[in-house]
């Protein structure tokens, strides 16, 4: 008997994945298309996944498929049967679907911004993000996520779209809420640099969870900190102004430092500094190897780019849309890997191999298949012998 007979007594088909992931979004988001639709909310959803899945367009998905609705008729209830907030509620509600069982009792959660960039006419950048020029642009399409990362599985919890006027500390306090919400204990919350400010690191003492993030050089003292001197543990303040209000915050600031070795090209000491305030954390090198477990988020980006439909839209539901569907993407392969794909044994699950891409591309055959994707093209003439073996 072979190893993968010994493994468990059934399988998971490649139609299942899709109707795995149809059945999801069809209980967590109210379409309604009225009694004399043409189509159901299933045939939208399939399709959603597929694009995804694929990489591709939905317009050009429907092109090439016999069984699937009019491209118009699905871009037309995506764009019309939608609003932002409720998406944003249901997407997370979706995003919490499932994982929320196989997470443990205490996680680390790591909140961080998301900018993609826009590249289109600079007189139509209404309702998108603008910061600091980024790979040749100052304009994005801009998310906040917020994830639970166990043991270097990182699952998506929320993510909500980013306009001008929104801060890094609404943001935060945001996603506090909803870990609030959740039955969950927080063992540590990551965030990136653009939350390192007297707002954020107020909520943060405010809701007693201990963090990690980034400093950025603000002021001439913290300047000077991270121009000399060795590893060491400082106190640091940063003052809050709010409706006239004004408070200072004080935290300890974790200073850590390496000798570069001309990586870079360059030579001398790196000095990295980090606002800290963690029992866990003892010294600045405890607080730069615990902050380096969100760089793991980089990579869920990555495969996020594998596996969302392409758009040249502006809608900004439509876009959203297409991030929850990547990230739902995810989940559930991370979900089903450990709940079904894993072996349960003493001293932990056995998780057989199954990548992230060998489970979109079975999602990916299964849409083809369901939507009867074209599988032949038409020929002026019969093919000749070159084309048998």
């Amino acid at each position: 008997m072979s190893k993968q007979a010994k493994q468990a007594d059934g399988s998971i088909h490649e139609d299942q994945l899709l109707n795995f992931l149809v059945n999801s979004i069809d209980e967590e988001v109210d379409l309604d298309l009225g009694k004399n639709a043409e189509v159901d909310a299933e045939d939208i959803y399939e399709v959603l996944v597929g694009a995804c899945a694929d990489g591709t367009s939905v317009s050009k998905l429907c092109e090439n498929s016999a069984d699937s609705p009019h491209e118009n008729t699905v871009l037309y209830h995506l764009r019309e049967k939608f609003e932002l907030e409720s998406v944003e509620r249901a997407g997370n509600a979706l995003l919490q679907k499932n994982v929320l069982e196989v997470l443990p009792e205490q996680v680390e959660v790591v909140a961080d911004l998301h900018l993609r960039p826009y590249y289109g006419d600079e007189n139509n950048t209404d309702g998108l993000y603008h910061s600091e020029a980024k790979r040749g642009t100052t304009a994005f399409h801009a998310y906040a996520t917020l994830y639970a990362r166990v043991q270097n599985k990182r699952y998506t919890l929320a993510v909500r779209r980013l306009t001008d006027g929104d801060t890094a500390s609404s943001v935060l306090a945001e996603f506090l809420g909803i870990l609030d919400g959740l039955d969950l204990s927080v063992k540590a919350v990551y965030l990136d640099r653009e939350f390192y400010d007297s707002k954020c690191l107020t909520l943060l003492q405010a809701h007693n969870h201990a963090y990690v993030i980034p400093i950025i050089r603000w002021g001439q003292t913290i300047k000077q900190e991270l121009s000399e001197g060795w590893s060491r543990v400082i106190q640091h303040d940063l003052t809050a102004k709010l409706d006239g209000h004004s408070w200072t915050v004080d935290f300890p600031v974790y200073i850590d430092c390496s000798y570069q070795n001309g990586r870079y090209d360059e030579h001398g000491v790196a000095r990295h500094g980090y606002a800290a305030d963690a029992p866990f954390i003892d010294s600045p090198r405890d607080a730069r190897y615990h902050y380096a477990k969100r760089f793991g988020i980089e990579a869920t980006y990555r495969l996020s780019e594998q596996s969302i439909a392409t758009t040249t839209t502006q809608n900004p539901v439509v876009r959203l849309l297409y991030v929850v569907v990547s990230l739902l993407l995810q989940n559930v392969w991370r979900y089903l890997h450990w709940e079904y794909v894993a072996t349960p044994r003493r001293g932990g699950r056995r998780l057989w191999s199954w990548s992230f891409k060998e489970f979109i591309k079975m999602v990916c055959r299964a849409a083809w298949t369901a939507l009867a994707m074209r599988r032949a093209v038409p020929a002026n003439r019969p093919p000749d012998d070159r084309f048998h073996r």
